[in-house]
């Protein structure tokens, strides 16, 4: 279990949500503030009863989307594993990308049969991904 001391507290407090929730993007802000990984995040939410919500790329929350951008998507099923699953850190990536944006890539994914997986906050997983690493492991 993680720790955090009163500022690390502090930090994380102040970065919630009128409704006490730490959304995607503020969870990895929150991440550097604190000196953690991205990675870690859920595990610290969790231990602060603390829920991480409006994921970016529209996997969870209630965050609103535009429509799919063709291009965008084409790109990320080129990346994509033949399952159509695209690593979050992959789709972060585009996103940074000259003319893309996390909105664009969001909306490319909320909107179309591919599926986000390996969350780089540790908020979910692949399970079949998972088992199949555990099995080879």
């Amino acid at each position: 279990m993680i720790k955090l001391d009163s500022i690390q507290t502090d930090l994380v407090l102040t970065n919630l949500n009128e409704n006490g929730e730490l959304s995607c993007i503020k969870a990895f802000k929150v991440a550097k503030l604190i000196g953690m990984k991205p990675k870690d995040m859920a595990e610290v939410a969790k231990s602060m009863n603390i829920k991480i919500t409006n994921c970016e790329l529209g996997v969870f929350g209630k965050l609103q989307f535009t429509q799919m951008n063709e291009d965008i998507y084409d790109t990320l099923v080129k990346g994509s594993q033949e399952n159509k699953k695209v690593n979050c850190e992959i789709a972060w990536k585009l996103a940074q990308e000259k003319g893309s944006t996390l909105k664009k890539v969001g909306a490319s994914i909320k909107n179309s049969d591919l599926k986000v997986t390996h969350c780089q906050l540790g908020v979910f997983y692949d399970e079949e991904y998972e088992s199949f690493e555990r099995a080879r492991n």
